[in-house]
């Protein structure tokens, strides 16, 4: 399946979001439950994906449709948005060009994100091209507030952020574009890591990783 239009209807902004996670749950960029998706329709609103669910096995029932201020205007389910739904909202106010957001934890450049290095070595066309420079923003909490601004400072003259110790997060015109920068974000961090450039992680220390467990019974984890 091919992705739709750039400025896309209900019908195609779901059907976007559902291929995106399909692809990104094929290529294990997200494990389990992880990962979030969004799209801005036609009409100024965004459909977003659901908390608790595989990003492979979404059903178009499932998505949830949203204003800019979070605010449900369509769901056909008892689901709840995505926690990390700030994180979105945040590039679509500060980038009014951006439609598709995605946020994901592909392995190599999270193991770049966990060592809270930016990926900016100029070793490979594609990256150049595509990508510009990564940075890595400073650690915060996920699904918080705190997660979200703390992407603002990268939003401008870049089209990919890693998270600090969490994942990343890719945006552009389309869907299309927004997936595919994913993946070349992959493949910019497997060159790196392939040349010799890989990164050394930087463990969480005490209060940052008790701060996330704190998380869990916001994302209902019982151990």
């Amino acid at each position: 399946m091919k992705f739709n239009e750039k400025l896309p209807d209900d019908r195609q902004a779901k059907e976007n979001i559902l291929e995106a996670g399909r692809r990104m749950y094929d290529k294990s960029y997200c494990a389990a439950n992880d990962g979030n998706i969004s799209c801005r329709t036609a009409d100024g609103y965004f459909w977003v994906t659901p908390s608790g669910v595989s990003k492979g096995y979404m059903t178009e029932d499932m998505l949830i449709k949203i204003d800019s201020d979070g605010n449900v205007i369509e769901q056909h389910t008892d689901l709840h948005v995505s926690s990390e739904i700030n994180l979105h909202l945040k590039v679509y106010k500060n980038r009014p060009d951006v439609n598709a957001v995605v946020h994901a934890h592909p392995p190599l450049s999270t193991a770049f994100a966990c060592a809270r290095k930016d990926m900016c070595e100029p070793v490979v066309n594609e990256a150049v091209l595509n990508l510009g420079e990564v940075p890595c923003a400073p650690f915060a909490l996920p699904g918080t507030t705190g997660l979200a601004d703390s992407i603002v400072p990268y939003l401008n003259g870049h089209v990919a952020v890693l998270l600090a110790n969490h994942g990343a997060v890719t945006w552009g015109e389309s869907m299309e574009k927004a997936y595919f920068r994913l993946e070349t974000l992959e493949y910019y961090a497997k060159m790196l890591m392939l040349t010799g450039l890989g990164p050394k992680a930087h463990l969480l220390n005490d209060e940052e990783k008790k701060g996330i467990e704190s998380r869990r019974e916001n994302y209902g984890i019982v151990l």
